[in-house]
């Protein structure tokens, strides 16, 4: 959430912002009805302070002025009553409007309606050229017996898939393998419940606005969580924390369920796009302070190319345009590893910088040396999310005979160097 201050000094900013993210927010009416509510609460104001002074006054009058002072307050309370229910009747509104407000793009985030305007920053590794008639990862995986879809489909319907015997075991290190980096970097490492109240969808900005990607569960009032950023990220909600305990730099793996709403045609062969999958996630809550923001934001990208680096997958780094932002998002970087089945880079992570966003909407805030009360500023990435890992994985690592080899970082954890078919 904006402070709403910052909207009445600066609404064009705002304007311009959601305009650039392509997000429809009425500024025009949220100020009308801030204008009426803060009317309203500074004549409640008078009123209680006219209340107080004619009622301390009533004892020391005579009793023609005290019958005229009684008949005062009974106008003040009926005004008073008149007054609160407009509030009331105003808040909902004006709450409603605060939650749609963007937060409006860094000036270095490139203006774009969507993720084709994306611009590359950067390249790492080369692009594998094969010297034989190479398989995608479902061929490869039907053929080492490791993927089966058309199970997945049949018990639980589409974009549904298991994973058996080298499939699963690969999907299992790769997760390990992040976290154990990103605990030896100094993250703390969380299990996470993965049913959120609403707050916390509120919270960290995925409400409202992407009702229709989540999984609800309509007689508990609780929501599947498609990314451990919301328990991760909302843990200290309401809370004042120590300047002194800030950053608090966390890492948490848990099972993710999305929709995929309007992705009807949309990937729909293979791993790429699915209802249920599993992340590594990095969050850090840290100080308000934009510089250390962006260094943080700088941080938590490195952590996500050191793994790509170390699983040896080419990929590349790209600034996400204004259309291809979230509500709350300041700027957003991807890493896109190289797929062939996908014949170029797909989607792997999404490094976000936040500022105080999601911290004003869950209250989230630190108490300063100088004992002012201030909020926080968060960010998130993904370290890894499988099984969308395994297509670079699977379909890079592949030899001509059909089987794959392990990435070397791997192989401790699978306990051998090739999958081939049992």
């Amino acid at each position: 959430m904006i402070d709403i201050k910052d909207i009445r000094e600066a609404p064009e900013r705002y304007r311009a912002g959601a305009k650039a993210k392509r997000i429809e927010v009425n500024i025009d009416r949220l100020l009308a009805v801030d204008k009426e509510l803060l009317a309203c609460r500074q004549r409640l104001q008078d009123i209680a302070t006219e209340k107080n002074a004619v009622g301390k006054s009533i004892a020391k009058l005579p009793p023609e002025g005290r019958q005229a002072a009684i008949a005062r307050l009974s106008v003040l309370k009926e005004e008073e009553g008149r007054l609160n229910e407009q509030a009331k009747a105003l808040e909902p509104e004006f709450e409603a409007l605060m939650l749609q407000v963007p937060q409006p793009p860094a000036e270095d985030v490139p203006y774009g309606e969507d993720d084709t305007q994306n611009v590359e920053v950067r390249r790492w590794g080369e692009i594998r050229q094969f010297g034989f008639e190479w398989k995608d990862h479902l061929e490869l995986g039907a053929a080492l017996d490791i993927i089966d879809v058309e199970r997945g489909v049949k018990l639980a319907g589409t974009r549904n898939y298991f994973l058996k015997g080298d499939g699963a075991l690969l999907h299992w290190a790769v997760l390990r393998f992040a976290m154990d980096m990103m605990v030896a970097r100094g993250y703390t490492p969380m299990a996470v419940p993965l049913l959120m109240k609403d707050e916390a969808m509120r919270g960290t900005g995925y409400f409202p606005g992407a009702e229709e990607q989540t999984y609800r569960m309509e007689r508990d009032e609780l929501n599947l969580a498609g990314t451990a950023e919301v328990p991760v990220t909302a843990y200290h909600s309401g809370e004042i924390l120590s300047e002194e305990h800030l950053p608090i730099k966390s890492v948490a793996m848990s099972t993710c369920f999305r929709r995929e709403a309007g992705a009807a045609g949309k990937d729909t062969r293979g791993l790429y796009r699915i209802h249920q999958f599993d992340k590594v996630e990095q969050v850090i809550v840290g100080e308000n302070d934009e510089e250390k923001s962006k260094a943080y934001h700088l941080e938590i990208l490195a952590n996500s190319e050191a793994v790509m680096q170390a699983l040896e997958l080419p990929y590349r780094v790209v600034n996400v345009c204004t259309g291809d932002l979230g509500r709350g998002q300041v700027q957003k970087y991807d890493i896109e590893a190289w797929m062939p089945s996908r014949q170029g880079f797909g989607e792997t992570h999404s490094a976000s910088r936040f500022y105080e966003f999601q911290a004003r909407r869950m209250n989230l805030r630190y108490r300063t040396a100088k004992k002012k009360n201030v909020f926080c500023h968060t960010l998130n990435n993904t370290v890894i999310a499988s099984p969308r890992i395994l297509i670079p994985i699977l379909e890079l690592n592949q030899n001509a005979d059909g089987s794959v080899n392990v990435p070397k970082v791997l192989v401790p954890y699978m306990g051998k160097e090739m999958i081939r078919r049992r």
